[in-house]
C-alpha cells in the first residue's frame, strides 16, 4: 500500500511542477473520481501499511546484524578497541559485543510502529499534497519530522533494558576491560545506549526510505490503478 504515496512522490520528477500542481489542485471534492478526501485517506492508509512492512523487518531476529545497509558496527572510538581485541585473540568477544548492539536495536524498533501509525493519522490533506509535490524522500522526510523526537524517547529505555535482557551489560564491561588491560592503550567508558538509539533511528529511516525509492525506479511495481494513473502522466509526456 506504500505504493500509492511512493509512487505520487515520484511523480514530480517526471513531470513539471506546474502540470502535477494543476493535477492536485484540481481534484474533485466528491463525485466519481477520486476527490481530495479519498486521495488523502489513501495515502495515509500506504504510508501506515508500508511502515509496518518496513518496520518488521528491523525487528526479526539479526534484523539489524544480517542487513549490511543498517548493520551497527563499533563506535567510532571503540574501532581500536575491536582490532586490539582481535590481535590478542579475542575476536569472539569483539563479534559479541557487535552483536548485542544490533540486538538491542532490533528490540527498540519493536515500538516504533504505534509512533509512525500515530503521525500517519494526523498527516492533512496539505501534508499528502507536499508529499505529492515535495522531493524524492519527501515521504521519509516527512515522517522523520513527526517522529524523531518521540522514537528516541521510546528507543533509549528499551534499548538500555535489552543491554541487560541479553547480557550485553555484561558484554561490553568484559570486552572494555579487557581492553582497558592492555598496555598502552586510552583508556575508554562510550555512551552505548545513546549509540544504539541514534544507530537505530538512522536505520528505521534508511529502510523506509529504500522503500520510497524503489517504488519510483520499478515500473513492475505499478500494481494498482492508481499507480497506472499517476505513471501514465510519465508515460505520456
Amino acid at each position: 500500500m506504500i505504493k500509492r504515496i511512493l509512487i505520487l512522490v515520484v511523480a514530480i520528477q517526471l513531470v513539471s511542477c506546474a502540470e502535477l500542481q494543476n493535477v492536485v489542485s484540481n481534484l474533485p471534492s466528491g463525485g466519481g473520481a477520486l476527490s481530495q478526501a479519498q486521495i488523502g485517506n489513501g495515502l495515509k492508509q500506504a504510508l501506515e501499511n508500508g511502515i509496518k512492512n518496513q518496520v518488521s523487518k528491523l525487528t526479526t531476529k539479526d534484523g539489524f546484524l544480517t542487513n549490511e545497509l543498517v548493520k551497527i558496527a563499533m563506535p567510532q572510538e571503540l574501532q581500536s578497541v575491536e582490532k586490539a581485541l582481535r590481535k590478542i585473540g579475542l575476536g569472539s568477544l569483539a563479534d559479541k559485543g557487535v552483536a548485542a548492539l544490533n540486538t538491542a536495536a532490533s528490540d527498540a524498533v519493536k515500538t516504533a510502529t504505534p509512533i509512525f501509525v500515530s503521525a500517519v493519522k494526523e498527516m492533512s490533506f496539505a501534508d499528502a499534497k507536499n508529499i505529492l509535490l515535495g522531493e524524492n524522500t519527501a515521504a521519509t522526510t516527512y515522517l522523520q519530522s513527526k517522529t524523531q523526537e518521540n522514537l528516541y524517547n521510546s528507543f533509549s529505555p528499551v534499548i538500555n533494558n535489552s543491554f541487560s535482557k541479553v547480557g550485553a551489560d555484561k558484554i561490553w564491561s568484559n570486552l572494555i576491560a579487557k581492553y582497558n588491560t592492555i598496555p598502552f592503550t586510552k583508556k575508554v567508558n562510550p555512551d552505548l545506549t545513546a549509540y544504539v538509539t541514534e544507530k537505530a533511528l538512522k536505520g528505521v529511516f534508511t529502510m523506509i526510505e529504500v522503500e520510497e525509492k524503489g517504488i519510483r525506479e520499478k515500473a513492475g511495481l505499478r500494481n494498482t490503478a492508481l499507480l497506472k494513473q499517476v505513471f501514465a502522466l510519465q508515460d505520456n509526456k
